[in-house]
C-alpha cells in the first residue's frame, strides 16, 4: 500500500469515528424518548382524567403502550435484520412521533388509548434499534462503555421523568407531556438521517415472510402481558378471564415454537438459543427486569406510607438505587473495554442484587431513610453489573446477521420479566397488607387503599395509621424476600456463563480480511 493510500485510509477511519459519536448521541436521545415517556405520563394522569374523563379506562393508557411495545419488539428486530437497520429505525422514530402528536391532540379517553398504542409500537422499535445499531457500529470489546451510557440514560429518565412530568403539566398543560417528544424526536431523526451510515440490505427474492410466526408471537405476548397486568387488579387470579388469557398465551407460544422450526426465515430463529451464553443472558435479563421494576414500584410506596416521604419528589426517592446503578454500569463498561473480560460481573451483580433485596426485606416501621437508602444503593449496584452486560454478551453470542433478533429477544425477556415482577410482587404485597389489616381490625383493604400516600395517611386515626404502616412494612418484606429468592436464581445461572472472547478484542496476531471476526460464530452448546 502506498503512503498516499495509507493516508486516505487513515482519514477515512477518522471521519466515520466522528460521525459514530454524533450517531450515538442521536441514539441516546431516542432511548431517552422511549424511557422518559411513561415516567412523564404517570405524573400527568390525574390531570388527563380530570379533562377527558373515562376514569374506568385509566389503566389502559399505560397498558396499551406497554402491550404495543412488548408485542412489536421482536418484529422490529427481525425487520432490521431483513431490510437494514437505519430505515427501520427511522420508521420507528416517525411512528413514535406520530403517536405522540396524536396523543397530545386526543379529545377523549378512547382516542388517547388508541394513539398511545401507536406510540408504543414506535417505542418498541426505538429500544431495539438503539441496541442493534450499537451492535453494528461498535465491536463488542468497545461496546461496554457505550451501553453503560445507555444505562445512565435509563437512570436519568427514571429520576427526572416524574419531576419533568409534574413541571410540564403544572405550567404548560398535560398535552405538552406528549408534545415535548416532538422537538427531541426531530433532532434525533435529523442526526440519524445525516450521520448514521449502515450497509443496506435487500431481502432475498422468493423468501416468504413469516406472517404466521409474527401473529402467534404477538398473540402470545399480548395474552401474557394482560395476565400479569390484570391479574389481581382488574380480575381475580382465578377468574375465567385470567385463566382464559393464560391458556391462550401458552397455546399461542407453543404453536409459535412449532411454526418457527419449519419457517424458512423465522421471526425469531431458534438456533440463537443453542448458544449457552445467549440463553443464560436472556434468563438473567428476565430476572433483572423482574427485580428492577418490582423495586421501582414498591420502594416509593414504603417510603411514602411508612417513612412519610412526599409523593411529589417520588423520582428522587429512588436516587440512591438509580445513581448506584448508573455509576456501576459506566465503570463495568469501561473495565470490559479495557480488559475484554466480563464473567465476574454477572456473578457480582447476582450476589449484590440478592443481598440488597434481602436487606430491603428486613425494613420495618423503624427503618430510617439513610438505612433504606444504603440498601437501595446495594441493589442498584447489583443491577448496574447486569443491566448492559446481559445485552453485550447476548450480542457477542450470535452472528452479525442475527444482531436484530438477538437484541429484540433480550429486550423482550427483560420486558416480560418486569411484567411478571410487578404482578408477583404486587400480589404478595397487596395480599399481606390485606391480611395484616384484617387481623389488626383495620377493615378491608383494596388494591388502591393498599397504596395510600403520606397525605392520605395523615387523615387516618393514629391507631389505624400505625396498623396500616405496619401492614405495609410486612407487605414489602414479603415482596422483597421473593425478589431475593428470584435474584438467587440469577446468581446461580451466572456460574454457567462461559467467558468467550469479545469480537474485536485485543490486537490481531496477523492481518485478517475485513469482516472475518464479525462472521465468526460465538461458542454454542
Amino acid at each position: 500500500m502506498t503512503d498516499t493510500a495509507a493516508a486516505k485510509q487513515g482519514q477515512g477511519e477518522q471521519k466515520p469515528q466522528r460521525s459514530v459519536r454524533v450517531a450515538l448521541l442521536a441514539l441516546m436521545i431516542a432511548m431517552l424518548l422511549a424511557m422518559l415517556d411513561n415516567m412523564i405520563i404517570g405524573t400527568a394522569m390525574p390531570t388527563i382524567v380530570g379533562e377527558l374523563g373515562g376514569l374506568e379506562h385509566l389503566s389502559w393508557v399505560v397498558t396499551a403502550y406497554t402491550l404495543a411495545t412488548a408485542a412489536s419488539t421482536p418484529l422490529w428486530g427481525k425487520l432490521g435484520d431483513m431490510y437494514g437497520r437505519k430505515g427501520v429505525f427511522l420508521t420507528s422514530i416517525v411512528m413514535f412521533l406520530i403517536g405522540s402528536a396524536l396523543s397530545g391532540m386526543a379529545q377523549d379517553m378512547g382516542q388517547l388509548i388508541a394513539f398511545r398504542a401507536v406510540q408504543g409500537l414506535g417505542a418498541g422499535g426505538l429500544m431495539v434499534g438503539v441496541m442493534a445499531i450499537i451492535g453494528d457500529l461498535i465491536p463488542p470489546r468497545e461496546r461496554g462503555r457505550y451501553q453503560g451510557m445507555m444505562a445512565g440514560v435509563m437512570a436519568l429518565a427514571m429520576i427526572g421523568g416524574p419531576l419533568v412530568g409534574g413541571t410540564i403539566t403544572d405550567h404548560w398543560g398535560w398535552r405538552w407531556s406528549f408534545y415535548i417528544n416532538l422537538p427531541l424526536g426531530a433532532v434525533a431523526l435529523a442526526m440519524v438521517t445525516a450521520v448514521l451510515h449502515l450497509p443496506k440490505k435487500r431481502r432475498a427474492a422468493g423468501t416468504p415472510i413469516d406472517f404466521a410466526g409474527a401473529a402467534l408471537l404477538t398473540v402470545g405476548i399480548t395474552a401474557i402481558v394482560l395476565v400479569t397486568t390484570w391479574g389481581g387488579t382488574e380480575y381475580a387470579w382465578g377468574s375465567a378471564t385470567i385463566v382464559g388469557l393464560a391458556v391462550t398465551g401458552a397455546a399461542a407460544l407453543a404453536a409459535f415454537l412449532y411454526v418457527e422450526t419449519r419457517a424458512s426465515d423465522p421471526i425469531v430463529p431458534l438456533h440463537i438459543f443453542r448458544s449457552r451464553n445467549f440463553t443464560l443472558m436472556s434468563l438473567i435479563g428476565f430476572i433483572t427486569g423482574f427485580v428492577m421494576f418490582g423495586a421501582v414500584l414498591y420502594l416509593p410506596i414504603f417510603q411514602q406510607s411508612v417513612q412519610g416521604a412526599s409523593a411529589t419528589n417520588s423520582g428522587l426517592l429512588l436516587l440512591p438505587m438509580l445513581m448506584a446503578m448508573m455509576v456501576v454500569s459506566l465503570v463495568v463498561g469501561r473495565v470490559t473495554t479495557s480488559t475484554g473480560r466480563y464473567k465476574a460481573f454477572p456473578l457480582a451483580g447476582g450476589a449484590l442484587m440478592t443481598a440488597g433485596l434481602f436487606l430491603l426485606s428486613t425494613m420495618d416501621t423503624g427503618t430510617t431513610r439513610l438505612v433504606s437508602g444504603l440498601y437501595m444503593a446495594l441493589l442498584g449496584a447489583g443491577m448496574g453489573f447486569l443491566m448492559q452486560i446481559t445485552m453485550l454478551v447476548a450480542q457477542n453470542s450470535v452472528e452479525m446477521k442475527d444482531m436484530g433478533v438477538a437484541s429484540s429477544s433480550t429486550t423482550l425477556f427483560r420486558t416480560l420479566g418486569s411484567s411478571f415482577g410487578v404482578a408477583v410482587m404486587g400480589a404478595l404485597f397487596t395480599g399481606r397488607v390485606q391480611d395484616e389489616m384484617a387481623a389488626g381490625g383495620g377493615g378491608a383493604v383494596t388494591e388502591r387503599t393498599a397504596q395510600l400516600d403520606a397525605a392520605s395517611l395523615a387523615k387516618l386515626p393514629v391507631a389505624l395509621r400505625e396498623a396500616y404502616q405496619h401492614a405495609v412494612a410486612v407487605g414489602t418484606h414479603s415482596a422483597f424476600l421473593v425478589g431475593a429468592a428470584v435474584a438467587v436464581i440469577g446468581f446461580v445461572l451466572a456460574f454457567f456463563v462461559k467467558e468467550v472472547a469479545l469480537r474485536g478484542a485485543g490486537p490481531a496476531p496477523a492481518e485478517k480480511p475485513a469482516g472475518e471476526d464479525t462472521a465468526k460464530v460465538a461458542e454454542t452448546v
